[in-house]
């Protein structure tokens, strides 16, 4: 292929790809925003094997192939409720192939089209793509571990924050010696493989010193924030590599990552830049003194059936116990029975419900749960005081009252409102405390119902009630 027709398929592919990101905005046109994001890497995949087809292109195929292979293994063996801890470890990937990337350009300059020896404003393109993909790839490593529940094996995956005195302080030097490595690097005349290993080696601690602090109920906004990381080490490396479609797709990636991170923290009260920073969540809560000795008022499914088929409006807050149970076409059955007695029913959905951006929604649109039903918490949140019957599955953070008292750690955290309800109906296995690891006042409420069991089998013996 020519110059300029490399260019234009490159630039149909960038199109293909910001029409990806607008279908992805929203449940009803995000498969096809999810097919046109395929097109759009197919022709990226396309173009760029063509302009190395005088290369060892075979070594490319295999890597294609073997790649291909592991990854159509792991996502038909995925469970939803795996889906998180996917997102992060793909997010860990595409950091290390910025890095490997960087290590092959600065051994040969040549290879890539660049200079040899190196060009100083190269030189601060790979440090950037370097010490970001790195960061990315250790701290998306940490939030793997966390979402998965490694913490039980090895300490520093647990979901509580760990946290050491000096923490802030040791990072902020480690990134002040990180810099200064990388400086040097940028100016030196060769090679200069000391400063660019030792630059390296502190931004891959500095990953995991970021995300360790953080605990489980901020885990939604690490992986917005990692996806923004990985977006703009790919950006980085693009820029070295004189490749304009990876700098086009890194910055979309980049910046929609940056935009969903802002939206998150503004979810659950966070600090952009203290979120950037990795500096969020070491203030993470524990459980309320004394929350054993309370009382709650327990019922059955058979009770719950009853009060929700003699109300007018039901509000549904699906959470992560929802996901784990795999409830979701039961909550659909439920639903539809109820609608077909007349009862108004809405699902209300929280930004940072589950374990990542949108996890909720991925779930109800599986099972095939209309759109028109489904709705944010800032569209109804002032409906909750209106409502008969509030049915919480498996949720706890995100309706926790403790949101509204100074001093609680999720202190400021919008909430959706369910407290505010005529009766609240809450799903759970057991009294634990939820992923912030605070107590739910909630729970022990005069209008509170509470319905033991896994959240699948509880809703489909509402089912058989209703």
């Amino acid at each position: 292929m020519t110059a300029n027709q490399i260019a234009l398929t490159y630039l149909v592919a960038s199109v293909f790809f910001i029409l990806a990101l607008k279908g992805l905005s929203s449940p009803e046109t995000a498969r096809r925003g999810n097919l046109l994001g395929m097109i759009g890497m197919a022709l990226a995949v396309l173009t760029t094997i063509s302009i190395i087809l005088s290369g060892k292109i075979e070594f490319i195929f295999l890597a294609m192939v073997i790649g291909g292979g592991i990854g159509t293994f792991v996502a038909r063996r995925v469970q939803m409720t795996q889906m998180p801890e996917l997102v992060a470890a793909m997010h860990s990937l595409v950091g290390m192939a910025a890095v490997l990337i960087a290590v092959a350009a600065v051994n040969n300059p040549a290879a890539f089209g660049v200079a040899d020896p190196m060009p100083t404003g190269n030189r601060l393109e790979l440090f950037i793509g370097t010490f970001v993909g790195a960061i990315t790839f250790s701290g998306s490593v940490i939030a793997f571990g966390k979402l998965a529940g490694l913490g039980k094996h090895f300490r520093l995956f647990s979901s509580a924050p760990v946290v050491f005195k000096g923490q802030h302080l040791l990072n902020l030097i480690l990134a002040i010696v990180m810099i200064g490595f990388g400086v040097a690097f940028f100016m030196a005349a060769d090679k200069a493989w000391t400063p660019f290993w030792i630059m390296t080696g502190i931004a891959f601690l500095l990953g995991f010193l970021i995300i360790i602090p953080i605990g489980g109920a901020d885990m939604p906004v690490v992986i917005s924030m990692l996806n923004s990381y990985s977006g703009w080490a790919a950006a980085g490396i693009g820029f070295s590599l004189n490749n304009s479609m990876l700098i086009i797709a890194g910055s979309l990636v980049g910046s929609s990552g940056a935009i969903l991170s802002y939206i998150m923290c503004k979810a659950m009260n966070r600090a952009f830049i203290s979120v950037i920073l990795g500096g969020f969540g070491a203030a993470e809560g524990t459980a309320a003194a004394g929350a054993g000795q309370k009382t709650v008022r327990s019922g059955s499914a058979d009770d719950a059936a009853f009060l929700m088929s003699n109300a007018e409006s039901v509000i549904i807050v699906p959470g992560y116990g929802l996901a784990v149970a795999r409830a979701q076409h039961a909550v659909k059955e439920m639903a539809e029975k109820l609608i077909h007695k007349g009862v108004n029913v809405r699902y209300a959905i929280h930004p940072v419900a589950g374990r990542m951006p949108g996890h909720m929604n991925v779930l109800l649109a599986e099972a095939e749960v209309p759109y028109d039903q489904v709705f944010e918490m800032d569209d109804i949140n002032s409906e909750f005081g209106t409502t008969d019957v509030v049915l919480v599955l498996g949720a706890n953070d995100v309706v926790n009252p403790l949101a509204h008292e100074k001093g609680s750690a999720i202190y400021g955290m919008p909430i959706l409102e369910a407290a505010k309800a005529r009766t609240v109906l809450v799903n759970k296995r057991s009294m634990a405390a939820g992923y912030a690891g605070l107590d739910n006042p909630l729970f022990y409420m005069d209008k509170t119902m509470m319905v033991f069991g896994d959240a699948k089998k509880v809703v489909e013996d509402i089912v058989k009630a209703v």
